[in-house]
């Protein structure tokens, strides 16, 4: 079957590099903000809208009399962010509609101009793209070198695009890439439910735990004395801009610790854990490498086979994943709760579980929104009437069950599946 898989590394530009990178993201940023004034005026004027194609042959006959300065960079970078907003605008109208049926009652979220005060930004680039072991080429800057030697594939795929992005001071590249890979055999392994929570980041009904890291309360501290150096800088000066720096740091690594975690725990939920000792086979059969870097990738290679889903460790995969569908919006409404949810990453952790079940052959069920998966006791099926935050404990009345509440809440959750 064919997927679509992203492959996320950083680069290791030098500062020629970086003031072509930098070019091309605001050239991206400027054709986005073009494009949107240029879509008001002509709605204002005709009543009709227009699309990305058509803006873009505007901006082709104006690059070379009032934007000269657009020829310094690829043209693919311009015409992606037109195409971008296109797509904002279709998200917009599609809200619109759905609001208008009733079925949609949040913001309409209108297209909104991009500043460079919320950072560089990125730009998306097509057409030839080249992936070596050390270095990606791309479309008007050349050779760039990447910092982890074997980690994008050089082969076995089609490169679709690469999107060039900066974050705290560092400079990415994603590549979006659709590989043919062999149909994953379907796994016969014991469902699993699962039970996201805040104190804990999951708890399965085969009674692991996922442990949450708590980033952000980890970190909140140095973040508002990063932040509040922020706010006593004079603007424009020099040290305001290192304090800027110091909190994007900050925050990147913030997020990196939630992402880790989120994608450690997803993946012992849905991939096959080889042993040791089957990595060490892997790893025999391959012939012995010559340098550093072939070590390492054959490391990585040899992981990524254990864990490919096929018969031999079909039993050992849960044929059937049940996740909670959670209203994390209304949840964030508690304000007490708001900044402990928002720390978990609830919905990154369902779109994981989503696309790794879908490689690994495996099926997410999503158990309803108001299923009293807490206050049903997973033995009788009595239901209680109230079951407050404060009780960690669930004990049920009718049978006289003792049991972590989120236990409780995961083992109702896999019932469902025998339903």
């Amino acid at each position: 079957m064919k997927i679509i898989r992203g492959y996320k590394t950083e680069l290791a530009l030098n500062n020629a590099q970086i003031t072509a990178c930098t070019k091309h993201a605001g050239v991206a940023r400027f054709a986005y903000n073009w494009g949107l004034r240029r879509r008001q005026e002509i709605y204002q004027q005709t009543g009709r809208s227009t699309n990305a194609m058509a803006l873009h042959k505007e901006l082709v006959r104006l690059k070379y009399t009032k934007f000269s300065w657009l020829t310094e960079v690829s043209k693919c970078a311009p015409e992606e962010a037109l195409r971008d907003l296109d797509a904002a605008f279709d998200h917009f109208f599609e809200r619109v509609q759905l609001k208008k049926a009733g079925i949609y009652t949040g913001k309409l979220g209108f297209p909104k101009y991009k500043s460079k005060k919320k950072g560089i930004g990125s730009f998306r680039l097509r057409g030839s793209i080249h992936i070596f072991l050390d270095a990606i080429q791309l479309p008007r800057l050349g050779r760039l070198r990447l910092k982890e030697q074997g980690y994008l594939p050089t082969a076995g795929g089609r490169v679709l695009y690469a999107t060039v992005s900066e974050q705290a001071g560092r400079w990415f590249v994603a590549v979006q890439m659709e590989e043919e890979t062999a149909e994953p055999a379907l796994a016969t392994g014991n469902p699993i439910g699962v039970d996201l929570g805040v104190s804990t980041l999951a708890t399965c009904s085969d009674g692991r735990t996922l442990p949450n890291p708590k980033a952000l309360q980890k970190h909140l501290t140095k973040l508002r004395r990063a932040s509040r150096r922020l706010s006593r800088r004079k603007k424009g000066g020099k040290n305001r801009a290192k304090a800027r720096k110091l909190l994007a740091r900050q925050h990147y690594r913030i997020s990196n610790i939630r992402r880790d975690a989120l994608h450690k725990a997803t993946s012992s939920l849905t991939y096959a854990q080889a042993s040791e000792t089957a990595r060490a086979r892997r790893a025999a059969s391959v012939p012995p490498p010559k340098t550093k870097a072939e070590r390492r990738q054959q490391q990585k290679q040899a992981k990524r086979l254990c864990r490919q889903a096929t018969t031999e460790n079909a039993t050992v995969r849960p044929r059937v994943l049940v996740l909670e569908d959670l209203n994390v919006a209304g949840m964030k409404r508690n304000h007490k709760l708001a900044r402990a949810i928002s720390d978990v990453g609830m919905g990154e952790f369902r779109r994981q579980v989503r696309y790794k079940t879908v490689w690994n052959g495996e099926t997410l069920l999503l158990a309803d929104r108001w299923y009293p998966s807490t206050k049903r006791c997973s033995r009788c099926g009595h239901i209680k009437v109230e079951m407050p935050l404060s009780e960690r404990v669930y004990v049920c009345e009718a049978c006289g069950l003792v049991i972590s509440r989120d236990l409780n809440a995961a083992l109702n959750l896999v019932a469902l599946v025998w339903c």
